[in-house]
């Protein structure tokens, strides 16, 4: 009887190894190992929508911070030059992991913690939660996107994520969606070099999610015109975002509830006008 079943224990075994090697490898990996993610924003180290994500990823990843230790809205993807230092504050975390306030645009501080500061690269860069949405043509001002823009193009995956508002529900219900769309491309395997993506979600009830390409309407910008006490013009902005546009783009999907998730690329060449600009090229002078 012993032999008996010391021989379907064997053959037991054999099977779980076949269903095993049937697995691809990527799978058993995805379902047993931690990612490591890093967040950035541009809202600064303590603003809500990092916390947000800090809350809704820590139970499931490594999380590493490497964010501005003060606000920087609106600096797109500017960078710290060499004429400046990059003062950078650690924050000890009780895991005895590191995490960083940095007096740096979003972009500066994303490149200073993959080039420096991480032990490892990481699966994700996440940049976030934004106070305010980043549609259509403002991801050329974005911190937010600059700091995602920066990781994309040292070939780490990257999610720039921005809200309607600054409602504490609002970006609980973000970060929850963020992590749901993170298991879902992690078990896709699209968390891979290339990916950059822009999502924004409305304030609120969401009617669901759209994957859209990019509005290119221009934004309402002005400038009032005012004078100083002592008479030195000066000028105030009076941006206003799109309203709406056409189907299929973020802009018509997010003015009609929906969260808006838009595949960005590095490469911005239109490669459409290059044959026509040939005609332009020319071989360089001669030399004697």
């Amino acid at each position: 009887m012993m032999s008996g079943f010391r021989r379907n224990l064997s053959l037991l075994a054999v099977v779980v190894l076949l269903l095993l090697a049937a697995i691809p490898a990527t799978a058993q990996q995805a379902g047993t190992s931690r990612l490591t993610i890093l967040l950035s924003n541009d809202d600064g180290y303590d603003a809500p929508g990092l916390q947000a994500l800090i809350r809704a990823f820590q139970p499931v990843a490594n999380v590493v911070v490497a964010a501005p230790a003060s606000e920087q809205s609106g600096k797109g993807h500017s960078i710290t030059t060499s004429s400046q230092p990059i003062l950078a504050a650690e924050r000890k975390q009780p895991d005895g992991s590191s995490w960083w306030a940095i007096d740096a645009p979003p972009a500066t501080c994303v490149r200073l913690a993959l080039e420096n500061l991480l032990p490892r690269q990481p699966d994700l860069v996440i940049s976030g939660i934004n106070r305010g949405e980043n549609l259509g043509v403002v991801v050329y001002y974005s911190g937010t996107l600059g700091a995602a823009r920066e990781a994309a193009i040292v070939g780490v995956p990257a999610v720039a994520v921005s809200i309607q508002g600054n409602k504490e529900e609002d970006y609980a219900a973000t970060a929850e969606y963020t992590r749901e769309l993170v298991e879902q491309l992690r078990s896709t395997g699209m968390l891979q070099p290339g990916l950059f993506l822009n999502v924004n979600a409305p304030a609120g009830e969401r009617k669901g999610v759209r994957v859209t390409r990019l509005s290119v309407k221009p934004t309402h910008e002005g400038y009032e015109r005012r004078s100083s006490p002592s008479g030195r013009p000066y000028f105030w902005s009076r941006w206003r975002p799109v309203e709406d546009d056409e189907e299929g783009t973020d802009v018509w999907a997010f003015v009609r509830g929906y969260i808006t998730v838009t595949p960005m690329v590095i490469d911005v060449t239109a490669s459409q006008r290059l044959d026509s600009l040939r005609q332009f090229e020319r071989a360089g002078p001669s030399r004697k």
